[in-house]
């Protein structure tokens, strides 16, 4: 079974000097503020796996803590976190494996509120093109964290990236975006009845 790393969904002190910069702090903190506000949105990606595999398809997500990713054929892969859980199926197989969502790295992407005060922060980083946040929580996720890449003029999400405890990166790039969408709740109605505790 594809494990959660190789998906892009599995996955401290202060802010480093590179961030204690209070302007861009601040800056950082309003693409956060802006990324917090967006409850619901959709759209297509593109997954880059640690082997160099590329997928895509489209994806769904609710803030606080829902998400779907729907992979175009060939795949059978369907990605679902309903709030409490995520669950991996592989349609083909009919085998779900399931996930609390507190123990992946996905639950910062899917915060009500991303706080960069707090001590998940391990990084932010400024550039003309891109700002670049950090997120990680080694009592949680082991040492996996989540970066986020936001564009600094629309402050809209761009890209995340999965590093697992291996140092192995998945990055997931979105486009095609469309915020403020009203979602069915099937959604992200998790199968429990067909899912293979772990």
């Amino acid at each position: 079974m594809i494990g959660l790393a190789s998906l892009g969904v599995t996955a401290f002190a202060g802010l480093p000097a590179l961030a204690q910069d209070a302007v861009g702090a601040a800056a950082a903190q309003k693409i956060a503020d802006h990324f917090s506000s967006v409850k619901t949105m959709m759209g297509e990606f593109v997954q880059f796996g640690p082997r160099g595999e590329q997928t895509g398809g489209k994806f769904f997500i609710e803030r606080p803590g829902k998400l779907r990713f729907n992979f175009e054929d060939p795949s059978p892969i369907r990605v679902i976190s309903d709030g409490d859980n995520v669950v991996i199926g592989n349609l083909k197989l009919k085998t779900w494996d399931i996930y609390p969502l507190s123990k992946t790295p996905l639950s910062l992407l899917l915060a009500n509120k991303i706080d960069l005060s707090n001590q998940m922060v391990r990084n932010v980083k400024q550039e003309s093109d891109l700002v670049t946040i950090v997120l990680g929580n080694k009592t949680v996720f082991g040492d996996s964290t989540i970066t986020m890449m936001f564009d600094p003029k629309t402050f809209d999400l761009r890209q995340w990236t999965i590093t697992d405890v291996q140092g192995k990166d998945t990055s997931v790039m979105i486009y095609n975006v469309q915020n403020g969408v009203r979602f069915d709740d099937k959604v992200f109605t998790i199968p429990y009845n067909e899912v293979h505790k772990l």
